[in-house]
């Protein structure tokens, strides 16, 4: 069934394009799928038909139909899986960059999903239908640990230890930026920015409170790069991505929160050439921890830099002389919570 949206614009508002304001009233569809909406004649104002770029002035009602989904089938692939650990109620998978979680616009196949599926014939449905047995995700480009259920009993348990923040999440990240304190915190709230959809921000109104821990890991001063540790508190979309662009310590690789100037102004023509080659952002979920729904049981699984990641720092570490086996030594042990009174603010370099 079709869902019939009205908006009423008060008197006296400035005025404004309709684009611009389906944009804020409607945030989860995209700018294309809004046009298409007003292309199809599907937006009315005042009971007329109008293009995207009309401007209401006040006084006016806007009427918006949504059509109704329509079911698309995920279907099984056989996809290669790099699986950390199975049992009868989850499944723990080290993600490979490239790989996109869930079906969605543009990526029907070749999902995580579609693999999970094929492998396991048994996620669980709370999830929905093209989201099975998902409870959490990473970025298509983002590396490293994540974890699936089987049943709804073990995704619903799974769900509340993210909601109340227990579960443990480590990141690697190789940022542009030289970074002051040893470590830190970011409290900024983030939310869907107001005239880019397909980022977030925390400069926007409405966003979720989101706290990212950090710590430096490494520090290659000389090419104005930082290899940092993350520990999320919270887990709201893109959160260490806006957190250190908008610090002004862009991920190396970021194509949507990045700058390609940065990589650019790299003197070591070795280094820029390796960050060049990278072709993603440069974040790896090294560690998910978490109490097993079933035995209560604390699991622990990590994952190694992949080796497009690996090389860089591998290149790097030689570069200044730092020991290839004391990097897993800098990684902060779990378990033990950062004193919030003695960490910095994110202090840096541009």
């Amino acid at each position: 069934m079709n869902e019939n949206l009205t908006f009423y614009i008060e008197p006296g508002q400035a005025a404004e394009r309709l684009d611009r304001f389906l944009t804020r009233q409607l945030p989860e569809l995209t700018r294309s799928q809004l046009k298409k909406l007003v292309d199809d004649g599907l937006v009315r104002v005042d009971d007329q038909t109008v293009k995207a770029g009309a401007k209401l002035r006040g006084g006016e009602t806007v009427c918006v139909t949504l059509p109704q989904a329509q079911s698309v089938e995920t279907l099984p692939e056989d996809l290669p899986l790099t699986i950390l650990y199975e049992d009868a109620d989850l499944i723990v998978i080290n993600k490979a960059a490239g790989m996109v979680v869930h079906p969605a616009a543009g990526h029907s196949s070749g999902t995580l999903v579609n693999a999970l599926l094929y492998h396991c014939h048994d996620l669980s449905g709370v999830g929905g239908e093209l989201r099975p047995g998902i409870v959490h995700r990473l970025d298509k480009d983002t590396s490293g640990v994540m974890v699936a259920t089987k049943n709804d009993a073990t995704h619903n348990h799974l769900a509340a230890q993210f909601k109340d923040h227990s579960i443990q999440r480590r990141y690697v990240a190789l940022v542009h930026g030289q970074v002051q304190n040893a470590r830190g915190t970011i409290d900024a709230p983030i939310g869907r920015h107001p005239t880019h959809r397909k980022k977030m921000t925390s400069k926007g109104r409405g966003g979720r409170r989101a706290v990212t821990h950090w710590k430096v890991l490494r520090r290659y001063d000389a090419d104005r790069l930082s290899l940092l540790e993350m520990r999320l508190e919270t887990g709201r979309t893109h959160q260490i991505r806006v957190h250190l662009s908008e610090m002004n310590l862009p991920l190396v690789g970021d194509p949507l929160y990045g700058n390609r100037t940065r990589a650019n102004g790299i003197n070591d023509l070795e280094v820029r050439k390796r960050v060049h080659a990278l072709h993603r952002q440069a974040l790896h979920a090294r560690l998910l921890g978490f109490i097993h729904p079933r035995t209560g049981d604390y699991l622990e699984f990590t994952s190694d830099l992949p080796d497009d990641l690996a090389s860089i720092v591998a290149f790097l570490d030689d570069k200044y002389g730092v020991e290839q086996s004391s990097l897993s030594e800098a990684y902060d042990p779990v378990g033990i919570d950062v004193d919030e009174n003695t960490e910095g603010s994110m202090n840096h370099e541009p």
